[in-house]
């Protein structure tokens, strides 16, 4: 009998642990009023989902009343700017701890990296704050390598020469990932590759890229990958020696 009270005991604890685990992870949110011309520009859809998972951090947009921060032009700690103009971020419950790590996320070299990637028809939309001193971001690489070099092959190798594992492989037209490696900017092109022709007609990068048009599907089997499968590319890209072409490369 005690027996059976005991291991009860330890159930019910157990049950309790798991119950207010979940309260605490649903806890992990924030809410953040942004400008219309940021909403309506894309950047806010391609950032927050590479901070969420970082940081386990869900953000919910509102487009007035109040809320835990707003990323508006002129705010109080400019993070990227556009068209000679900053947008800055302005914190409103300095108690929301959430909030604060968004602020260092993005002003920190992570986020940087982020919304200086974003691109609109293959031109960068944002730069660096006027304010700030300009200086390349230092890239932070979280990735696994190893598990990076897996995916390159299989959602990149059947048209990309990877190295020498699929040397034979890649289509003549396409450059290979030392030749891409030499580009300048290489990070940010792997980092927004979905966005440059012709990968959108056939990439899937779930919580980021809008759903195929019905009336045009993919033309070929599509690639799938998750923001972390992406990042292990990206870091495994970065072990690579860029290709001696013998002059600087010109991207066209």
């Amino acid at each position: 009998m005690e027996v059976f009270r005991s291991l009860s005991v330890v159930a019910l604890a157990a049950v309790a642990i798991c119950v207010a685990g979940t309260v605490w992870a649903q806890g992990k949110t924030t809410t953040l009023l942004v400008a219309p011309e940021l909403q309506d520009s894309g950047v806010i859809k391609f950032m927050l989902p590479r901070f969420t998972l970082k940081h386990g951090v869900r953000v919910t947009i509102v487009a007035e009343g109040a809320a835990a921060g707003s990323l508006i032009s002129g705010g109080d700690t400019a993070v990227f700017s556009r068209d000679g103009a900053n947008f800055g971020l302005t914190v409103h419950q300095t108690d929301d701890p959430h909030m604060a790590t968004l602020a260092d996320w993005l002003t920190g070299d992570v986020g940087q990296r982020t919304v200086l990637s974003f691109k609109q028809d293959g031109q960068p939309v944002f730069e660096v704050p006027i304010v700030a001193v300009e200086a390349e971001v230092e890239a932070e690489l979280d990735g696994d390598a190893a598990r990076g070099a897996e995916l390159a092959l299989s959602a990149c190798g059947r048209c990309h020469v990877v190295g020498d594992v699929n040397r034979m492989n890649g289509i003549g037209s396409t450059p290979s990932f030392a030749v891409l490696r030499s580009l300048d900017g290489w990070m940010e092109r792997f980092w927004a590759f979905y966005a440059l022709n012709p990968h959108p007609s056939f990439t899937i990068i779930p919580d980021v890229t809008e759903p195929f048009d019905e009336t045009r599907p993919s033309p070929i089997s599509p690639v799938t990958l998750t923001l972390e499968e992406l990042e292990n590319i990206v870091a495994y890209t970065a072990t690579m020696a860029p290709a001696n072409l013998g002059a600087p490369v010109v991207h066209q």
